[in-house]
């Protein structure tokens, strides 16, 4: 069984390992869970996923496997033997739940009488002692007191016996493979990190300090050192207007989590593609824009370059004078870009259209290949991806 849930996590791209999978059958062997879904869905978790990423992977591949096993009946009758089930149920009681148990004619007759109440009830029951409902005293139900009882239908139950975490889902946004939000694209973003102490000796020395007491026989000598500072330089384009409309909240995310992650970052805006000049301001980028040759002189080739758009036009914009649909362009956009590509170590193109629409051909296409292939999606991998590249 265990083997086959393992697979299914394998399946859902959840990079488990074999060892993984030993650590857990011994942990099981060891009773850290016993008899408990939450407590195994958690075991089972701890040992086979290392990344916090794979979390909502894990969650799918958990509720597609199990789905249905809270099912007492199905739980007794297919995966555990009777004789032991009830072995090592019973060391689990009070003598006061035995008693409520077998006040109700044993655990065959509560399944029964369970099937029955469902056959016979039509419409939604709250409070009372019989009927399938909530917040009352029948062993069938949510949000009552009874202490084996069923929950039917709800996502919580009052007593947390059956609330099934994996259902939730809590780790959605924690997947690779899903659009960025603030908090993971500030974790990608950290991955692009050069160190080094600028400014006035305000921070404590621990190490050299010890060091220098030492060699002072004991007399304390204290030594400060300037506050550490991500030193990376970084320049951010951002495509604005038409198919980029509808990424306006991540592209938001992104120079907000940019903005505090980077220290030096400066960001310009452009339209389809980069041409002779960019702007700052979009409400007056017909008056006030930035020369893209001033750009290539201020800023040195040691600027991490980002570039952020669907790349998504008429091939004509990049390859043609006179492409722009905004203005007359004396030069290709391909030109600009390369001169770009030219001056730059560093140029990604981060695209936060999902990578299986990207297709080889098109502006899209051109576009990749005018960046030399670092076109990433917009995703936490993605994204992670392109600050590996830039950090070389």
């Amino acid at each position: 069984m265990l083997i086959d849930f393992f697979m299914e996590v394998r399946r859902a791209k959840v990079p488990a390992s074999l060892r993984e999978f030993l650590d857990l059958l011994n942990a099981l062997q060891q009773r850290l869970a016993f008899a408990n879904m939450e407590e195994f869905y958690y075991l089972a978790r701890l040992c086979l996923v290392k990344d916090e990423r794979h979390y909502d992977k894990f969650d799918r591949a958990f509720d597609a496997y199990f789905k249905g096993i809270e099912n007492l009946d199905e739980l007794i009758t297919a995966l555990i033997p009777e004789d032991w089930l009830r072995a090592e149920f019973e060391k689990q009681l009070t003598a006061e739940e035995k008693a409520q148990i077998e006040s109700m004619g044993g655990l065959e007759e509560l399944i029964e009488a369970f099937k029955q109440r469902m056959e016979e009830q039509k419409e939604r029951h709250q409070g009372g002692n019989k009927w399938i409902g909530t917040g009352g005293t029948s062993p069938f139900g949510a949000n009552g007191y009874n202490p084996e009882g069923f929950r039917i239908g709800q996502k919580d139950g009052r007593q947390g016996r059956a609330v099934k975490v994996w259902e939730k889902r809590g780790y959605k946004d924690l997947d690779d493979s899903i659009t960025l939000g603030i908090r993971n694209v500030k974790v990608a973003l950290r991955r692009l990190r050069k160190f080094a102490r600028q400014g006035a000796a305000d921070q404590l020395d621990m190490d050299d300090t010890i060091r220098s007491t030492a060699r002072n026989a004991g007399y304390l000598d204290l030594k400060m050192v300037p506050e550490r500072h991500n030193a990376v330089k970084v320049l951010i384009f951002f495509d604005v207007g038409g198919s980029m409309d509808p990424h306006i909240r991540v592209c938001e995310e992104l120079f907000s989590a940019a903005r505090a992650e980077f220290k030096h970052m400066e960001y310009f805006y452009f339209h389809n593609f980069v041409y002779e000049s960019v702007w700052k301001d979009n409400i007056r980028r017909m008056n006030e824009t930035t020369a893209t040759w001033d750009i290539i002189h201020k800023y040195t080739p040691d600027y991490k370059v980002i570039f952020v758009g669907d790349a998504s036009m008429a091939p004509y914009e990049i390859s043609h004078p006179g492409g722009s649909i905004e203005h007359w362009n004396e030069e290709a956009g391909a030109v600009w870009f390369q001169r770009l590509m030219d001056h730059f170590n560093r140029v990604v193109w981060l695209n936060p259209l999902p990578e299986s629409y990207w297709g080889d051909g098109g502006s899209l296409g051109m576009t990749r290949q005018l960046v030399k292939g670092q076109m990433h999606p917009l995703t936490i991998d993605g994204l992670e991806g392109a600050m590996r590249f830039l950090s070389k």
